[in-house]
């Protein structure tokens, strides 16, 4: 079995909301539930090793459009979020995170040697994210507290606008030029995560977002959880230029599992071949080369192809790509070491 280190889930904003509800997060994660995709069954199951789990603050007004006939939609962005009611769900579920951690359910990590060791010792490595930055600050001082928790890596925006930055919406087919990038709030933010070693993630800003990252950080460009726009021409997609970017940077694209962005028609449905999967790799490996492709699943965050169902089933994927021609040793560098090393890179080790 191959070992997993994920780019992207959303187990936190699931374990929450079972919260929420008035049960146990940390019971449903550790002895396991048929409800979404990860708990700590079916991530052993699966060889998922480890990620990045998502402190992702939800749009209760966000709904996704329908196609209309010819398979177009357009989704407008969901709208922008006010500090303190975000910064009271990213507080809870960071409490989450801990109290995971203290359970034995998982580690959270904040070096590349913590997470071998976690993943060397069964145990889940957690690598804290923040995905859309609504519950930090204009002057960062929430900035510190996440990251003395834990946090070392955030998205600075979802798919809508807050005062770092400009999302791109679900839309199809749509460039992801969607609109402004970065404030100079998020310019600053890009500057502290540079001092500070936080990894920035590209995954839902906009394409001039992702060059107003690109010309201001001295990180590797990654896009956590994104796909072929060439291929499927959704707006969170990477064009090709992009691609060279990430690729010129020495950075690395995880591979979201999410069916929308995987389907050359762009359709919300699980009957979606794992082919697919293995077309929008193929793409990126010749493009960019084997050492800037990963795993970014968004599992709990989307729908997945039925082939792989949930966390269990990551095999399957691996072994799609075996059988495509990929090797023990890329292999290896897809589902782990390339993101190991730009968390090395990132975080200054």
């Amino acid at each position: 079995m191959e070992m997993v280190f994920d780019g992207h889930n959303d187990v936190l904003l699931r374990l929450w909301r079972t919260m929420k509800a008035g049960g146990d997060p940390v019971a449903e994660y550790v002895e396991g539930t048929s409800e979404g995709h990860i708990d700590a069954p079916r991530a052993k199951a699966g060889g998922l090793a480890g990620g990045f789990c998502a402190i992702y603050i939800p749009s209760g007004d966000l709904i996704l459009k329908e196609p209309d006939a010819t398979g177009h939609y357009d989704t407008p962005l969901a709208a922008p979020l006010t500090l303190e009611p975000s910064l009271e769900i990213a507080l809870e579920k960071a409490v989450i995170a801990l109290r995971l951690e203290r359970a034995g359910a998982w580690r959270i990590c904040r070096s590349t040697a913590e997470i071998r060791r976690a993943m060397g010792d069964g145990v889940f490595a957690a690598v804290l994210h923040m995905e859309g930055c609504e519950a930090i600050d204009a002057d960062l001082s929430n900035l510190e507290v996440f990251y003395a928790v834990g946090l070392r890596s955030l998205g600075p925006v979802w798919s809508r606008n807050n005062i770092f930055g400009h999302g791109v919406p679900f839309s199809f087919p749509k460039s992801p030029d969607t609109g402004p990038g970065l404030t100079e709030a998020g310019f600053e933010l890009v500057r502290a995560c540079n001092r500070m070693g936080i990894l920035i993630d590209l995954a839902h800003i906009t394409e001039q977002g992702f060059w107003d990252v690109a010309k201001t950080t001295d990180q590797p460009l990654v896009a956590s959880h994104s796909n072929v726009h060439a291929l499927t021409p959704v707006a969170r997609n990477l064009t090709d230029r992009q691609l060279d970017a990430v690729r010129e940077s020495k950075g690395i694209v995880g591979l979201n599992y999410a069916v929308t962005m995987l389907r050359p028609d762009g359709r919300d449905s699980a009957e979606t071949p794992l082919s697919d999967m293995v077309r929008h790799v193929d793409y990126m490996v010749e493009r960019m080369g084997i050492d800037h492709v990963a795993l970014g699943s968004d599992f709990d965050g989307a729908t997945i192809p039925e082939d792989i169902r949930d966390a269990a089933g990551n095999q399957n994927l691996v072994a799609a790509l075996r059988d495509a021609g990929y090797a023990d040793n890329e292999l290896k560098k897809i589902c782990r070491e390339n993101w190991l090393r730009i968390l090395a890179s990132a975080w200054r080790e």
